[in-house]
């Protein structure tokens, strides 16, 4: 199951500030992607030194720091320095368990976004967050993985596709928001192929482990909301270009990212919603399955009733029983037997009660 929450405790009692880091993935290496480009000039290359960056930081051209690896607190901290981070950015830029946000530092806007990704082998959902910086010309993200999530847009770049080469670092923040908010589809799209197999199964063969599987996609549903419902605020207020860093024509695109988060959230309500109607079909199959073994039960020992006393009076032990000396008396209390079982199950079939 996917972990919801991860733990905080190594911070307890710090000051405002502290560069703690709270994620999991402390043993690799922080790698330094930057980008540079306009609509000409296309440049990449990798850089082990964090004060490499500073020459990017007032160059007329649009810059983007891709930083891959977060354990490496003395280096990020040095970037910090470079861009004029404040220690409470980047301390949150450190705490992986954050709530999509976004602050507005008049230089610069500070994102934070879930990204969300389908682990089939292990049928389970892994959440990331991913931190941008957002500045006048350039775009810093953070991130814990060490695959290149962001090839895509990546790729965009270097083959000038479309608008990206022409605009300026507010529609690159753009690509790589709609970019993690297309993921949400992937993964609902798996989802929801899932749930309606399971959904046949409630129906039809209903089981402890098709119960598991429900309880288990509830608990993703959970991650989804959690990393989905803030999304919404951050977007919208993307697109409101509260912020001089958002440009007029650059709200528009964030207007249809909106758009696809809001159709992404009625999707995890509704499979939220079908989650528990199986949930409620699981308990009424079950309760219905019981009732019918009990019903059968029911129907053998009613049947057996009248068959019991027969065979306890012929079989008490009294000297003086007529039917007990009679040549015939066995096979027709036998006869007897079969007619009563036969007249019983007849009645029961026409109350439609078996």
């Amino acid at each position: 199951m996917s972990r919801i929450k991860k733990k905080r405790s190594k911070k307890a009692g710090l000051p405002p500030g502290s560069l703690i880091y709270t994620g999991d993935r402390i043993h690799e290496e922080v790698e330094i992607t930057v980008v540079d480009y306009d609509e000409q000039n296309y440049q990449e290359k990798k850089i082990t030194r964090f004060e490499e960056c500073l020459v990017y930081k007032n160059k007329p051209t649009v810059t983007w720091i891709n930083v891959n690896g977060l354990s490496h607190i003395h280096n990020l901290e040095k970037l910090g320095e470079c861009f004029n981070l404040h220690p409470l950015i980047m301390e949150d830029i450190l705490n992986t368990d954050q709530r999509p946000k976004i602050e507005d530092l008049d230089d610069y806007l500070f994102i934070v976004l879930k990204t969300i990704n389908y682990d089939e082998a292990n049928n389970e959902i892994t959440a990331q967050q991913i931190s941008l910086i957002l500045g006048g010309n350039y775009v810093i993200s953070f991130h814990e993985s060490d695959g290149d999530i962001f090839a895509p847009i990546r790729e965009r770049i270097v083959t000038s596709k479309g608008h990206i080469r022409k605009a300026g670092a507010d529609y690159l923040a753009y690509a790589l928001v709609d970019f993690i908010v297309d993921q949400y589809f992937v993964v609902l799209e798996k989802f929801g192929e899932n749930i309606e197999y399971l959904e046949d199964e409630v129906v039809a063969h209903p089981t402890p482990l098709t119960l598991s599987y429900i309880h288990h996609y509830k608990n993703d549903m959970i991650i989804l909301r959690k990393s989905m419902w803030p999304l919404r605020e951050v977007v919208s207020r993307l697109e409101r270009r509260e912020s001089p860093l958002i440009r007029e024509d650059t709200g528009l695109y964030f207007k249809d990212v909106y758009d696809h988060t809001i159709v992404a959230i009625d999707t995890v309500e509704t499979y939220r919603d079908i989650l528990s109607g199986m949930l409620d079909i699981y308990l009424s199959s079950v309760s219905n399955k019981l009732n019918e073994t009990m019903k059968v039960l029911t129907v053998i020992a009613t049947i057996f009733m009248p068959l019991t006393f027969l065979a306890g009076l012929y079989g008490m032990n009294f000297k003086h029983m007529p039917e007990l000396e009679w040549r015939w008396g066995y096979f027709v209390v036998l006869g007897l037997m079969l007619v009563i079982v036969a007249t019983m199950l007849g009645y029961f079939r026409k109350r439609k009660w078996i």
